[in-house]
């Protein structure tokens, strides 16, 4: 199942997505994500949408992100060598951190660069999407009875503001620091392996897989819940490979994984 969330007429909608010839299309109006989740727990993986509804080519719809998470929780260093390339230790441990939920943007959005920074990065990373609440999770649970799906994200980072503050609240939690969408799935095979890239203008920056991960999805899960209880709808961002540089006015950003299609995002100084 594939799912996006968009405004059509004033109003706010979740549509099934679908792959027509290489073309991603919404194909009808989905339930919530929460309630399609426990129907699909219990179905085994089935799901139902309303075909009551002009097919669109995602594209051309105003796309919002397709998540409202209560929280953000991203991971730090994951790819061992992002780490190296920023001049830092492999953690031993998953390195955590929060973005705020105003630090959503949606794709095609734009990225304002803020005036309190002189050096603003692009991560592009794999989100995690929770599908219900979640808390104590052993290392060895089944992680696909709590995650809806997956989708892209783009952590966002103030550079030097993160060198300077030791609390990393402004760095990586600004207005439109949050790129998040277009879409959500729970069609990848993480056991396979999965492939990130990372473009700016068309220049291919980031080139990663999940199976570079320090920290696996199931051991991420389990240090999270063992201090936080998870909700349905939380994102988790779980690390970006090495790559990351810096932004400028007029940049493009796109982050891709096959299936999950392109995150999109200009980039301009901020006026106000």
């Amino acid at each position: 199942m594939k799912y996006c969330r968009f405004r059509s007429e004033g109003k706010t909608h979740y549509g099934a997505v679908e792959d027509r010839a290489g073309e991603f299309w919404i194909a009808g109006l989905a339930d919530a994500p929460e309630e399609d989740f426990a129907f699909r727990l219990e179905h085994g993986g089935a799901s139902s949408f309303a075909p009551s509804f002009q097919p669109m080519r995602l594209s051309a719809a105003e796309l919002l992100p397709p998540v409202t998470p209560t929280k953000i929780i991203c991971v730090g260093r994951n790819y061992g060598e992002h780490a190296r390339e920023l001049g830092n230790e492999v953690p031993t441990d998953p390195l955590l951190f929060f973005k705020p939920p105003s630090s959503l943007l949606k794709p095609r959005g734009v990225v304002r660069l803020p005036r309190f920074s002189e050096r603003v990065d692009f991560e592009g990373e794999l989100a995690l999407v929770v599908g219900r609440r979640a808390r104590k999770l052993p290392p060895d649970a089944d992680w696909r009875q709590t995650l809806r799906g997956f989708t892209l994200a783009n952590d966002i980072t103030a550079r030097d503001l993160q060198k300077k503050d030791p609390q990393w609240w402004r760095a990586k939690g600004a207005d439109t620091f949050g790129p998040v969408g277009p879409m959500v799935s729970d069609e990848l095979d993480l056991d396979a392996g999965v492939a990130i890239e990372t473009r700016v203008n068309g220049k291919l920056r980031q080139q990663g897989s999940t199976l570079d991960f320090i920290f696996s999805v199931p051991v991420l899960l389990s240090a999270i819940t063992a201090a936080i209880t998870l909700e349905p709808g939380d994102l988790i961002l779980t690390g970006t490979p090495s790559g990351v540089g810096p932004l400028a006015s007029g940049d493009r950003v796109e982050v891709s994984v096959a299936g999950l299609g392109v995150l999109a995002n200009t980039i301009e100084a901020d006026s106000d």
